[in-house]
């Protein structure tokens, strides 16, 4: 299976890394749309206890502006996905979606050409983390 996703691990704990990834998507242009807290919803939802983990929207404003004058429907696509998930108390894991691999499904250059470009962004921002 082709890899979907830029990942790393950090010798940190959960709300360390949140941290962490959130400035470093800043720095990269990336504001956070959405928040979701997977182990707060099966708790909640189903009753089921299950490790930290948490889905960040994140969102470059140009790009998604030029992405949706290209393709009316992209949205479906947006905004990209960001999971921080405890691995152990002292370890975290951190990802994010390529979203190249996304858009390969689209037959639009453009798009490509634009989702490289996020894509290389995105790893910028999972390399940075210490």
């Amino acid at each position: 299976m082709k890899k979907f996703y830029f990942e790393k691990k950090l010798n940190s704990g959960f709300d360390e890394a949140v941290e962490k990834i959130t400035a470093e998507l800043g720095k990269q242009g990336f504001g956070i749309l959405s928040e979701i807290n997977m182990h707060e919803k099966f708790r909640e939802k189903l009753g089921k206890e299950f490790r930290k983990y948490r889905i960040l929207g994140a969102c470059n404003p140009a790009f998604a502006y030029k992405a949706v004058q290209i393709e009316d429907k992209i949205g479906t696509l947006l905004p990209c996905s960001v999971i921080i998930q405890e691995i152990s108390p002292e370890v975290t894991e951190v990802a994010a979606v390529d979203p190249y691999a996304s858009m390969e499904a689209i037959a639009s250059d453009e798009l490509l050409e634009l989702a490289s470009e996020a894509g290389k962004m995105l790893e910028k921002a999972i390399d940075n983390l210490a």
